[in-house]
């Protein structure tokens, strides 16, 4: 929680104005009447330190840009999903390659997870064969992080988007 205006108690402070000059070491009411005569707030950016560091700026507008910072950073790279089955036909294989394009283009990391359903299970190169069709089908756009790999009634691979 940042305090502003009347509630810096401490002094005296080290002022920042506006134009991100330091102004050096003042008392907070001086602090405040120049915040005044500005028309904006005086806003504690830096609480730890001695003597803490003020600024003089527009609250409102500083901290809808905190938010908007911590909107664009929450999208980090997730990873999505894709479920394919050894009968799962080649247009359908294609519209999921198109999904995961998609997210791949949108910076998340793509699973795709063959599920195999009853003997298919002893048969591993056939799930192979077909992730290799996936990633044939994703081209140059992706580079494997973890190749196909069986886990008992399922085999994973995992594609990162690669940075242009």
């Amino acid at each position: 929680m940042q305090r502003c205006n009347e509630q810096i108690r401490l002094s005296p402070i080290r002022l920042v104005d506006q134009e991100n000059n330091q102004v050096g070491v003042i008392s907070t009411d001086e602090a405040l009447a120049r915040a005044r005569t500005a028309g904006l707030d005086l806003v504690e950016v830096a609480p730890n330190e001695r003597p803490p560091v003020c600024r003089i700026m527009d609250f409102g507008k500083y901290k809808y840009s905190l938010k908007r910072k911590k909107k664009q950073k929450h999208h980090e790279q997730k990873l999505k999903e894709i479920r394919i089955r050894l009968k799962t036909g080649d247009h359908d294989r294609e519209i999921k390659v198109n999904r995961a394009i998609k997210f791949l283009d949108a910076g998340d990391k793509v699973q795709f997870t063959l599920i195999f359903r009853g003997r298919e299970r002893f048969h591993p190169e056939l799930g192979q064969e077909i992730l290799k069709g996936v990633l044939a089908g994703l081209g140059d756009k992706v580079k494997v992080e973890r190749l196909p790999r069986s886990e008992g009634w399922r085999m994973t691979m995992v594609v990162t988007p690669v940075k242009h």
